[in-house]
């Protein structure tokens, strides 16, 4: 039900709405919908035009209710965001981190970036999201063995984490809090943000989630309140990965291994990659980047995500991290290019830039418990 009113936004749904779209009975709507409003959750947002009868009260989601945190812990820097239930940012930070300090190290600066940024009037967290480059254990909350930082394989961050904080802890890869991103994204669109403007709408646009559906929601659902059903996001930084975001979820494989993407290997007996193997697109692509040969890096990711693409058939590309930031026009029109040159359905992807960054996603992981979405 509160995902059902998060992705109504501001203009909220009635009570037999609500019953209609969950399948519950009105009393029972009525009861939950009280008790929702009772822990300041949910209030009224006006009443609907008339029908004939009296005007029916529409309820709302209140976003400054709660708050949840994201900590985006990089190989060489750390950005943390407090947001609130509409997926917001309202506090925020960033600093250098050395990954290869080790665990201990690595604690400290996730603990003292949560205090920075919780809100200074005590208003409650719900839990806190903290993604790290993969691999990793996201059901047991153990880091893998990270390439290039042997020292972090089995450590149990979430755990150590959750110890220091007093609050849920979900740990993930990286890659997927930037898939998760995108369907914030998407919702936080629906919400005007301090100044009235929709938070996200030209990013809703650029990323091709056009409305389709009632309302001017687009039919692309992938959950209650809506959001992209089929993407890839594709992030270009340290490292390379892939985060899946496939029938309305984070796809993570059974062993939280899924999306290892800058490892497949695109030129037998190429260059040594930090991974053991060589010819990897992580270091094809990051080898270009390191040479400035931005367009060379752009054409490399674009012939390893058309792969994906063959594999997935999704609805979308979506372009993250450092490296795309950098240049994104470059790496929207190279990858495109690609995928246009390789397509063997007329219907090909969207390209896009993701819009939100990974700190935002890990936010969002850790909001989902909330929204009835069990990461």
């Amino acid at each position: 039900m509160l995902d059902l009113l998060r992705g109504a936004g501001p203009a909220g749904l009635g009570r037999a709405e609500l019953a209609a779209r969950t399948g519950l009975t009105p009393q029972a709507v009525s009861k939950i919908t009280a008790r929702l409003g009772a822990d300041g959750l949910i209030a009224e947002a006006g009443r609907a035009a008339s029908t004939g009868g009296k005007p029916r009260t529409l309820l709302r989601l209140v976003p400054q209710a709660r708050h949840a945190v994201g900590v985006h812990v990089d190989r060489d820097e750390l950005r943390a965001v407090r947001v609130d239930l509409a997926g917001r940012v309202v506090g925020e930070c960033r600093g250098p981190l050395d990954f290869g300090a080790g665990p201990e190290a690595v604690v400290e600066a996730v603990v003292r970036a949560v205090a920075r940024v919780a809100d200074p009037v005590g208003l409650p967290l719900l839990g806190v999201g903290v993604v790290a480059p993969g691999p990793l254990d996201h059901r047991a909350g153990t880091m893998g063995r990270v390439t290039g930082f042997p020292s972090w394989k089995g450590f149990p961050l979430r755990g150590v984490l959750q110890g220091r904080l007093g609050l849920p802890v979900l740990l993930d890869k990286d890659t997927n809090a930037g898939a998760a991103a995108a369907a914030g994204a998407w919702l936080r669109a629906t919400w005007p943000d301090a100044e009235g403007d929709a938070g996200d709408a030209g990013y809703v646009a650029d990323a091709g989630f056009g409305a389709g559906g009632a309302g001017g929601v687009p039919d692309t659902y992938g959950y209650a309140g809506g959001g992209p059903r089929t993407c890839v996001y594709l992030h270009v930084g340290t490292g390379l990965g892939a985060g899946l975001w496939l029938g309305g979820g984070v796809y993570r494989g059974a062993r939280s291994a899924a999306g290892e993407f800058g490892h497949q290997v695109l030129l037998m007996d190429g260059p040594p990659c930090r991974c053991g193997a060589r010819g990897c697109v992580e270091v094809l692509c990051l080898g270009a980047v390191a040479r400035g040969d931005l367009p060379e890096a752009a054409r490399i990711l674009g012939e390893a995500a058309a792969n994906l693409v063959a594999l997935l058939d999704v609805d979308r590309v979506l372009l993250g991290g450092r490296v795309v930031e950098a240049a994104p026009d470059v790496f929207v029109a190279g990858v495109g290019a690609v995928l246009a040159a390789r397509a063997l359905d007329p219907a090909r992807p969207v390209v896009a830039l993701a819009g939100a960054g990974v700190a935002e996603g890990a936010a969002e992981l850790a909001l989902g418990p909330v929204f009835g979405r069990a990461e």
